[in-house]
């Protein structure tokens, strides 16, 4: 197609095989947006294309995902605002032609499967390495695994208990994400070979970490788990009789010198505060330097 199409948030690019969206910064993007910066989707990724009147004034091009396609909405699950679709233009009401063209365009361009399930992933997410700051703990992944390092101020006694958690990403069958926006929102991390589903509540499970006010938001949390997703469902299963990877557990060396100073940092502003003793501050902090 060779063409270009703006609305007021984002442009498309439209190329032989795919799209490129491009989202614009300003102070009234959603921010998942100004964070994904610009997305190329095949067309082969597109389940259905529609035209729509929208609110106030505007037209939408909403070009729909095939399931599987797409890491991000299939993390997302549907609960992503209409307003923070990635896949919706929004454009001025006269620009209604024009966005019915693209429509058919793109209608004409969808393969015989694109009613089908994907097979893989076919747009990609956001590269690690990825962090963001929960509420009771750190969330971090470096394409390889992913590690929870609990906050002592929010993390619940049994997290404290079982430790700060690394899970490689060959341990994984998948993730869980309930958005921030709703009440009791999480990341939770789905064990290939965990005896049973945990179902229990998110600020007791050492494979989770909750949300909250200002924790975790959509625009950190929902990129965070669209590029572990996709590094699951990348990874080939272990075959039988060979060596799976071990996760570090708690007390195991290796730990990266940058999150134990960040670590004693964030015990010290605790301390500052009041809110440990000095015996408390110092064994917490031989216990980090122990560690390394």
């Amino acid at each position: 197609m060779g063409d270009v199409l703006a609305g007021f948030h984002a442009v498309w690019e439209f190329d032989s095989d795919s799209v490129l969206i491009r989202f614009e910064r300003g102070i009234r993007r959603p921010k998942l947006f100004q964070a994904l910066g610009e997305r190329r989707i095949p067309y082969e990724a597109l389940r259905s294309v529609e035209v729509s009147t929208g609110r106030r004034g505007t037209v939408v091009l909403h070009a729909v995902p095939r399931q599987g396609a797409d890491p991000l909405m299939e993390a997302a699950d549907g609960q992503l605002k209409e307003d923070a679709d990635p896949y919706r233009l929004v454009l001025p009401a006269e620009r209604e032609a024009p966005a019915a063209y693209y429509a058919d365009q793109l209608r004409a361009a969808l393969g015989p499967a694109a009613r089908e399930p994907a097979e893989r992933h076919l747009v990609a997410a956001p590269e690690p390495p990825l962090h963001f700051k929960a509420y009771d703990g750190k969330a971090s992944f470096d394409g390889r695994s992913v590690a929870f390092r609990w906050f002592w101020t929010g993390a619940s006694s049994a997290k404290w208990k079982s430790g700060d958690q690394t899970f490689a990403v060959g341990e994984l069958a998948g993730v869980e994400w309930r958005s921030p926006e709703v009440l009791n929102g999480y990341l939770r991390l789905l064990e290939r070979d965990a005896p049973e589903v945990r179902t229990g509540a998110a600020d007791q499970d050492p494979t989770a970490v909750v949300f909250d006010l200002g924790y975790g938001p959509v625009h950190e949390s929902l990129p965070f788990a669209a590029s572990v997703l996709q590094a699951v469902r990348a990874a080939e299963p272990v075959p039988d009789g060979a060596e799976r990877p071990v996760a570090r557990r708690p007390g195991s060396t290796g730990r990266d010198p940058a999150d134990i100073a960040d670590r004693i940092r964030h015990l010290g502003e605790l301390h500052g505060a009041g809110l440990l003793t000095d015996a408390e501050f110092t064994a917490k902090k031989a216990e980090l330097l122990a560690e390394l």
